[in-house]
């Protein structure tokens, strides 16, 4: 049967769209061979990149007419194809754009004239002319912005956000043509509130440069004033809760042991199709990378700091992980700091576990890390209990009592309760 609408790529991106599009009431298919036999049963992969969806929300998408599929064929029969496929960090720094390139000879060899495509994959500027458009167009034989619509929209899912929901965010579109905008619009215009117009696909793919790029830098700075607070000896956290109050011109981050998350830090001079960039990358962009990417490593300075200071070493200490994933209350782990400390302590001799309501089992690198059954009694065992992710369950008041040493990297326990960051 055709289908208004395939997903291509159900990770952390296509699996909300598909949930979206399938509430308002839109034919869907979702394309997918790694994912679609767990989906099409009803459960979830197991890999964590599905965000804060569960398999209850999976169900109810079955039951409304969701059709997830390993066969490329179904994409030929398709109005709309949105490409969200991973575009996760290259050995140089930069994306890798070899999952989007699999996902667009998928749909290339299928495509139909008047055929909408909209790239939702994490991209840097010139990735949907430069990159995308030539494979649809060789694989097809169909020309964009004649033949079929192609535009860009970042995405701007928020895994367990639960006041800006998909229909409550503006999505932003940059169609190849003015028509190739309206026919994206129209498409989403179902699914938002809102939708915002960009000048092109290059001016939309610029906005997720930027919406990414000012996380990280933020959380940089922050990051780097709760090693400069600690030194000093002021709370931090005091710090950001007066400043915050401030009415404009100020927006409040937090630190924590890293950045974590699907949203790479972007530098258009490191992306490999961006040769109009040479010597004038965003500087800004590589030190808050270099600043973020240390944090793991503080976290462990400063853990084996605090347990010299009670007469413990870092070897043979027991250390117990709280919260794994790189955001509260999901079951997602890409580029969470937890794998980097737990790797680095077990290499300092460390006998490390872990709890997580949402990781049933968690094996960074390879190397499988007990997980505690008992969250109290393990945190009471422990030489030394590191709050890096605080989920909703977690009652830190608890903890704090039960706990022999508490490291808290979220600032998130009652205040003189816990070491904080």
């Amino acid at each position: 049967m055709p289908a208004d609408l395939a997903v291509i790529g159900l990770g952390s991106h296509g699996l909300p769209l598909a949930q979206a599009a399938v509430g308002a009431g839109v034919d869907t298919i979702g394309y997918d061979p790694d994912r679609a036999r767990d989906l099409a049963s009803g459960r979830l992969p197991g890999t964590g990149a599905e965000g804060a969806l569960t398999a209850a929300d999976v169900r109810r998408m079955l039951s409304g007419g969701f059709r997830p599929t390993a066969d490329p064929r179904e994409l030929g029969r398709v109005r709309t194809a949105v490409i969200c496929a991973p575009a996760p960090a290259g050995p140089s720094g930069g994306v890798d754009l070899g999952p989007l390139a699999e996902a667009a000879r998928a749909l290339a060899a299928r495509l139909r004239p008047h055929t909408t495509v909209i790239l939702e994959s994490p991209a840097g500027p010139g990735t949907t002319e430069e990159f995308l458009r030539p494979l649809l167009e060789s694989g097809s034989g169909l020309r964009a912005g004649r033949d079929f619509h192609l535009a860009y929209s970042p995405g701007r899912t928020d895994p367990g956000n639960r006041t800006h929901g998909y229909a409550a965010t503006p999505k932003v579109i940059g169609g190849l043509t003015p028509a190739c905008t309206e026919s994206a619009a129209a498409f989403y215009g179902r699914l938002t509130d809102k939708v915002v117009r960009a000048r092109g696909p290059r001016e939309a793919e610029t906005v997720h440069v930027l919406e990414t790029n000012y996380r990280h830098v933020n959380l940089a700075l922050v990051n780097e004033m709760a090693v400069l607070c600690h030194d000093l000896g002021v709370d931090l956290w005091d710090v950001i809760r007066c400043a915050e109050t401030k009415p404009f011109g100020f927006q409040a981050f937090r630190p924590g042991p890293g950045a974590g998350g699907h949203g790479l830090p972007l530098d258009p001079s490191c992306l490999p199709h961006a040769d109009a960039t040479p010597g004038n990358g965003l500087r800004m962009v590589s030190l808050a990378r270099d600043i973020n990417a240390r944090m793991p490593q503080y976290v462990i300075q400063r853990a084996t700091q605090l347990l010299n200071e009670h007469g413990k070493s870092a070897r043979a200490a027991r250390v117990l992980l709280l919260g794994v994933t790189y955001k509260p209350d999901v079951a997602d782990q890409q580029g969470a700091p937890a794998q980097e400390i737990a790797l680095r302590l077990t290499e300092r001799g460390a006998s490390v576990s872990y709890h997580d309501p949402y990781v049933p089992h968690w094996s960074p690198a390879g190397r499988p890390v007990p997980r505690a059954d008992s969250l109290y009694e393990a945190a009471a065992e422990a030489d030394l209990t590191i709050l890096l992710q605080n989920h909703r369950t977690y009652d830190l008041q608890g903890l704090a009592v039960k706990a022999q040493l508490l490291l808290d990297t979220r600032g998130t326990t009652p205040a003189g309760a816990a070491h904080r960051l």
